[in-house]
């Protein structure tokens, strides 16, 4: 769960404006301020199905813009480079 919870992360910090505001907000409820689907469908006045509907869609979302894009991929290339450079 925890390399789940790190991937969505990094996926959202690039790509999460590209979501529904309301997908932006579960990623944040969910990952960030680690509330359940209950609580979140609580907060927003929707069903638990609504919730997990709109988490599974916004996670799919990033994933297929990594895809296509890869910036995490392209970062992480970058960041090995400056680190065998500098060491």
């Amino acid at each position: 769960m925890l390399d789940k919870t790190i991937e969505i992360s990094m996926l959202f910090d690039y790509y999460g404006k590209l979501l529904t505001d309301k997908q932006q907000k579960i990623i944040e409820l969910y990952y960030y301020q680690d509330l359940s689907l209950g609580e979140i469908a609580e907060n927003l006045e929707i069903s638990r199905q609504g919730v997990y509907d709109h988490l599974n869609r916004a996670e799919n979302t990033l994933k297929s813009y990594e895809e296509k894009l890869q910036l995490v991929k392209r970062n992480k290339k970058n960041i090995g480079i400056i680190n065998e450079l500098i060491n």
